[in-house]
């Protein structure tokens, strides 16, 4: 079996890749299209991303830990892989046509239907990435591969084909057509995995946790995704460009460790299937710490740093961003917990009712402070909404892992934490009042936080992850 300390660093090497490239390009994108196309853009894909939670359900979560249970055995895995097809077409074909019946029946999407067409091209992507295959298999390696090759592509692309602010259909089409290319590549090597059969196969076993897990989802993006249809819908695109910048970089961020939540996932269902339960219990421990040490002093630089920050990622016109960015930042950490809570021990615990019920209690708070707030404090009002509506998924989620396993939050561990990191706190706030310029105190701010969280990192806390990953890499280069 291939090491976990494997399979993050592959994990997080995707990482990288999925927002290095992006980070190259949409300091570019965002200049040449401006506040505006950009906040169409997303705009449409947040409409969009409707319809693909719909066709996906909850496979990339179902199959994954299916696939991860039978991984060794390829007769059965064939035959889990087939049924997982046949469901995810069905919920597929009736988003399209919900979709393009959408398009020409509601006012608001016919004046976009441009995109909405190219939107109909990535909603059948999505069903031929079957990543879930992969990622159940553990073949993070192969994954980080093929998504390098196809970013790389798709930076030279953005940079040879989109020049004016007229290109923002090119620039949508582009980012589809990235998601395309994975797909079939996806598509080809799975023939080495997996065969598609007809005969013995039971879809009914599959249906419950595939429609519970899929509408968890689709009530997360109540919180979510339907923060920025919503802004679009109550004020206009700048505000959805100025909230969209906002959440570029917390995405940035948290992607890091949902690379490690991902590798976990089907590692904690095999150990569950095997009974190893203490093994279980010492991988959580792990992932505490893990979060800890590096969450907690990117909350407290990025909080700090804002206004830089926005300035370097998308340029002079985005100011309406730094606030919502501020507001934003605690959620790295939020979102961090919850994903130990829920995609490392309520879901491979089979614990879909508790993991259904957060979702509806997430779902039900943002379409209600969506109302109440957006409309009046826009962009900054739907941070707000995000960040309220997580940190009470977060509560429950705790109170539902104490109750079916014992597992508690870990108040001692956090509360050292932002001990050991409240002098670089310290030192932050004191650069920004002692250096006028807003380059140099962003470069020294950087210097500060980066000594001060490697010296504890590898001096006081002599991290073994941290060592052992490093390691690797001198292995590997040489």
């Amino acid at each position: 079996m291939v090491s976990i300390k494997h399979n993050f660093f592959y994990s997080s090497l995707l990482t990288v890749a999925n927002y290095l490239f992006p980070l190259i390009t949409y300091p570019y994108v965002s200049r040449v299209l401006g506040v505006a196309n950009i906040g169409v853009c997303n705009f449409v894909d947040s409409i969009l991303q409707w319809f693909i939670l719909f066709s996906m359900m909850g496979i990339s979560i179902v199959g994954n830990r299916e696939i991860a249970a039978c991984r060794d055995d390829e007769l059965r895995r064939s035959k889990v892989f087939s049924e997982f097809i046949l469901l995810n077409l069905s919920t597929t074909v009736i988003a399209i046509i919900v979709l393009i019946g959408a398009m020409y029946t509601v006012p608001s999407l016919f004046q976009y239907r441009r995109l909405l067409w190219i939107g109909v091209v990535k909603l059948t992507a999505n069903f031929a990435c079957i990543d879930w295959l992969f990622r159940g298999t553990e073949l993070f390696k192969y994954i980080t591969g093929r998504t390098i090759l196809v970013k790389l592509l798709y930076v030279v692309a953005v940079f040879a084909f989109v020049h004016k602010a007229e290109d923002y259909t090119v620039y949508y089409l582009l980012s589809v057509l990235m998601i395309a290319g994975n797909a079939i590549i996806n598509l080809l090597y799975s023939k080495q995995l997996v065969g598609i059969c007809f005969h013995g196969l039971n879809l009914s076993r599959h249906v419950k946790p595939y429609l519970t897990l899929g509408l968890y989802m689709f009530l997360s993006s109540m919180y979510i995704t339907f923060n920025v249809t919503y802004l679009g819908v109550a004020t206009d695109e700048i505000q959805v460009g100025y909230y969209t910048t906002a959440t570029k970089l917390h995405g940035i961020i948290i992607a890091f460790f949902s690379a490690f939540t991902g590798v976990m996932l089907p590692r904690m269902s095999s150990l569950l299937a095997e009974g190893r339960m203490e093994e279980f219990k010492k991988y959580i421990d792990k992932s505490f710490d893990l979060l800890l040490v590096y969450a907690v002093p990117l909350v407290l630089f990025f909080g700090v740093t804002a206004p830089e920050v926005v300035r370097l990622l998308a340029g002079a016109g985005y100011e309406g961003a730094i606030l919502p960015t501020r507001i934003i930042m605690p959620l790295i950490l939020i979102i961090g917990f919850e994903q130990i809570f829920v995609i490392q021990i309520l879901m491979p615990l089979r614990l879909d009712r508790e993991v259904f019920i957060n979702s509806v209690v997430g779902a039900i708070l943002g379409i209600t402070l969506n109302l109440l707030l957006v409309k009046h404090l826009k962009s900054t009002g739907s941070a707000i909404v995000w960040l309220t509506c997580e940190l009470s998924v977060l509560v429950m989620a705790s109170y539902f892992t104490k109750k079916r396993s014992g597992i508690s939050f870990p108040w001692r561990k956090s509360f050292r934490m932002f001990l050991v990191y409240f002098p670089s706190l310290i030192g932050c706030v004191l650069c920004y009042i002692l250096i006028p310029d807003h380059w140099v105190r962003f470069a020294v701010t950087t210097l500060w936080m980066g000594i001060y969280v490697t010296v504890y990192v590898l001096a006081i806390r002599k991290d073994e992850m941290v060592y052992s990953l490093l390691a690797g890499v001198r292995k590997r280069l040489h």
